[in-house]
């Protein structure tokens, strides 16, 4: 008897098991689809997302390029889209504990190809999948080249170098910070700034 049932019991978990990853894929697609929305909506630039375990959603945000009001996030701007993402969040039924807003800070991340080409001729850390002639990180110029792969252009401490790569072999990529204060980057933060990086906390009661 037991025999009998046995394939079916397994058959049943199974389906339930995928079932259940197919619904986690969803809603991580849609509260993160949600997120973009709401902060490109507003007319800034979404550049990343974070959710942990304990309920915590963190939205890093930018201005986009070109904008009249400046180049630097402020606390004001942070304010703004946290309490249009708790409206949202709440009218679409994301579950979360807290929501911190910020600005993506010195270092900010080069997430996606739109990146890259915003960013070309700044210096930037890059660090490859796979390591390149013994070594996966590199620090250089970021230059766009004829293919539509990229450049970086590096000082290895005896002549100028240059490695050509593709979107696809990057692990990660982030601005090098520029300690200039006409640098595009290092903007005097607000006096009642919540802390470093701009963030806003929107705390949610549940």
């Amino acid at each position: 008897m037991g025999g009998f049932f046995q394939p079916i019991f397994f058959a049943v978990a199974l389906f339930l098991h995928t079932a259940h990853r197919t619904v986690q894929v969803v809603f991580n697609l849609n509260w993160q689809s949600t997120v973009e929305r709401t902060v490109t909506g507003l007319g800034y630039e979404l550049v990343d997302t974070e959710r942990s375990p304990g309920g915590l959603l963190r939205v890093y945000i930018d201005r986009v390029a070109g904008d009249p009001a400046g180049e630097f996030i402020t606390v004001d701007d942070c304010e703004k889209v946290t309490r249009q993402l708790q409206h949202v969040l709440e009218v679409e039924a994301v579950d979360y504990a807290r929501l911190e807003v910020s600005s993506p800070g010195l270092d900010r991340p080069l997430k996606k190809p739109a990146d890259f080409a915003r960013f070309a001729g700044a210096q930037v850390d890059l660090t490859l999948k796979l390591a390149f002639k013994g070594r996966k990180k590199y620090r250089g110029e970021l230059q766009a080249v004829a293919d539509g792969g990229w450049r970086l252009v590096f000082d290895d401490g005896k002549l100028e170098q240059a490695l050509d790569f593709s979107f696809e072999e990057v692990r990660d990529a982030r601005l090098v910070p520029v300690l200039d204060f006409k640098g595009r980057r290092f903007a005097p933060a607000p006096a009642d700034a919540a802390a470093s990086g701009q963030e806003v906390d929107g705390g949610r009661e549940r």
